[in-house]
C-alpha cells in the first residue's frame, strides 16, 4: 500500500484588504460569504497543493517546495484562480498587495504540505471520469471547444474511510461578478462543500482545469461592469458547483496502482509586443476616453494608462515557466503554468489513453497570464492582445508558448510512461 494524507489550513483574509480579479472593482472586501483554504494532499513524497487565490507568483512557489518537508520537484501547487479572493502576487493583477497577507498565504501553503504529510496513513487510490454536467462554455466562440472532463480520485485508508477526494472541471471560478465584495472561493466551494458531506472527515481538493477560454457562458468584456446580474449570483455558484459535485461523486473507479512519482520541465517562454500604437499613444487615448467613461470601464482605463507609463517601456525577457507531472498510481497529474486554453488540455490528452481519467490543471506554480494556443493569434481579443496589461506584463506570450508548454508535458508523461 501507500501511504496518504491531507490538510486543510485557512487563510481567509480580514475585511478591508482588496480583491483580486476584476479591474472594474476598487472597493476593498466587506467580508466571507465562505473560507478560503490552502489544501493539500500528500501521497508518499509527493504532494498536491491548491490555495483558494487567483494566482501564485513563481518565487514564491519555488520558496514554498523549497522550504517544505518533501523533494520540492515532488511538489505540484496550484491556484484555484477564485475572483473572490486577495491580492496573491506582487505587481500583478494592477492592485497592491500586503506583504503580510503573502506572507501569511506562503506559510500557509508550507504548513498545509507539512500536516499532509504528518498525516500520512495507509491507503489505497482509485480514480475514474464523471460526466460532463454542462456547465462549461467556450467564451470566445459559440459552441465552441471546451474541456469536458471531471476527473476524480477516491483516496481511502485501510478500513474503507475516506481520506481525500480529489477532483477537477475546467470552468472559470467567476460565477460572482465583479459587484461581489465578499471573499468566496466561488462555485469550488459548493463542489468542496457538497462531496466533503458525503464523506464526513475527508478532505475535498479542486483543480481548477483548462479554463483560459471557458466560463458560465459569459464574455470576457462583461466582467467590466459593477451592476448585478442575476445570472451572477451565490445561488447559481451553488446550483453550479452541486452539478459538478454529483459528477464527480456519481463517478465510477478503478483501482490504481503503488507506483509514485514525479517530473518536471523548464520551458522559456517570450513575449511579443502587439499593440499597434506607442505606449504614449495609447495613454493619452485612453486618458481622452477616460474623462466620459462609466467607472467601471473608467477604472479599466486607469490600469491601462498606468501600463502604459509604467511597465511597457520595460525590456522583453524570456521567462521559465515549470511543468510538472505527477503520476499517481499510473494516473497523470498535469500542471501547467498561467491561463491555459482548453485546445491546450485536449492536445495533452489525445496523447493519453482513451479515457483516461487524467487531471490537467492550469495555474500551477505560476501565473503570468493567458498563455493562448497559436489558432486564437489571428482573432485576437481579451486574452491575446489586453489581458497582459492588467497582468503587469510589457506584452503578451508569443504564439508557439502554449504549444510549447504542452509538448513539455506530453515529454514528460512519455518519459512516465503515462502516454498512450
Amino acid at each position: 500500500m501507500i501511504r496518504a494524507g491531507a490538510a486543510i489550513v485557512d487563510i481567509t483574509p480580514p475585511a478591508g484588504l482588496l480583491l483580486s480579479g476584476f479591474a472594474a472593482r476598487s472597493e476593498p472586501a466587506t467580508g466571507a460569504h465562505d473560507p478560503l483554504t490552502v489544501r493539500a494532499v500528500a501521497v508518499n513524497d509527493t504532494a498536491l497543493v491548491v490555495a483558494d487565490v487567483i494566482g501564485l507568483h513563481g518565487e514564491m512557489s519555488a520558496r514554498i517546495r523549497a522550504a517544505c518537508n518533501l523533494p520540492q520537484d515532488n511538489v505540484l501547487i496550484a491556484a484555484l484562480h477564485n475572483h473572490g479572493g486577495p491580492v496573491s502576487m506582487a505587481g500583478r493583477l494592477s492592485l497592491a498587495s500586503d506583504p503580510a497577507y503573502l506572507a501569511r498565504l506562503e506559510a500557509a501553503c508550507v504548513e498545509a504540505i507539512n500536516q499532509a504529510v504528518a498525516n500520512q496513513r495507509p491507503a489505497t487510490l482509485a480514480a475514474g471520469l464523471g460526466t460532463d454536467p454542462d456547465v462549461a462554455r467556450n467564451r470566445r466562440h459559440a459552441g465552441g471547444t471546451v474541456d469536458r472532463a471531471v476527473p476524480v480520485i477516491r483516496i481511502r485508508a485501510e478500513d474503507g474511510t475516506m481520506i481525500a477526494v480529489v477532483t477537477s472541471y475546467a470552468c472559470h471560478p467567476v460565477v460572482l461578478g465583479a459587484d461581489n465584495r465578499l471573499w468566496t472561493a466561488d462555485y469550488p466551494h459548493f463542489v468542496r462543500r457538497d462531496i466533503e458531506a458525503t464523506y464526513p472527515g475527508a478532505v475535498a481538493l479542486f483543480l481548477t482545469g483548462c479554463t483560459g477560454d471557458a466560463n458560465t457562458g459569459h464574455s470576457a468584456h462583461a466582467s467590466v461592469s459593477l451592476a448585478a446580474n442575476p445570472d451572477r449570483t451565490y445561488e447559481a455558484a451553488e446550483r453550479i458547483g452541486g452539478r459538478i459535485a454529483q459528477a464527480a461523486l456519481a463517478a465510477p473507479e478503478a483501482p490504481l496502482g503503488t507506483r509514485i512519482a514525479a517530473g518536471n520541465a523548464e520551458v522559456v517562454l517570450r513575449q511579443v509586443r502587439r499593440e499597434t500604437a506607442p505606449p504614449k499613444t495609447l495613454a493619452a487615448e485612453w486618458r481622452s476616453e477616460m474623462a466620459g467613461a462609466a467607472p467601471a470601464r473608467a477604472a479599466l482605463l486607469g490600469h491601462w494608462i498606468d501600463w502604459a507609463e509604467n511597465i511597457a517601456p520595460q525590456t522583453l525577457v524570456p521567462i521559465a515557466e515549470r511543468v510538472t507531472v505527477l503520476d499517481w498510481g499510473g494516473l497523470p497529474i498535469v500542471g501547467l503554468p498561467g491561463e491555459i486554453f482548453a485546445e491546450t488540455a485536449l492536445h495533452i490528452r489525445a496523447q493519453l489513453p482513451a479515457e483516461s481519467p487524467a487531471i490537467i490543471a492550469d495555474f500551477a506554480e505560476d501565473n503570468p497570464g493567458y498563455i493562448s494556443p497559436a489558432s486564437e493569434f489571428p482573432l485576437g481579443g481579451y486574452e491575446v492582445d489586453e489581458a497582459h496589461r492588467y497582468y503587469g506584463q510589457p506584452a503578451g506570450f508569443a504564439a508557439g508558448s502554449a504549444e510549447a508548454l504542452a509538448d513539455a508535458a506530453i515529454a514528460q508523461l512519455a518519459s512516465q510512461g503515462l502516454t498512450k
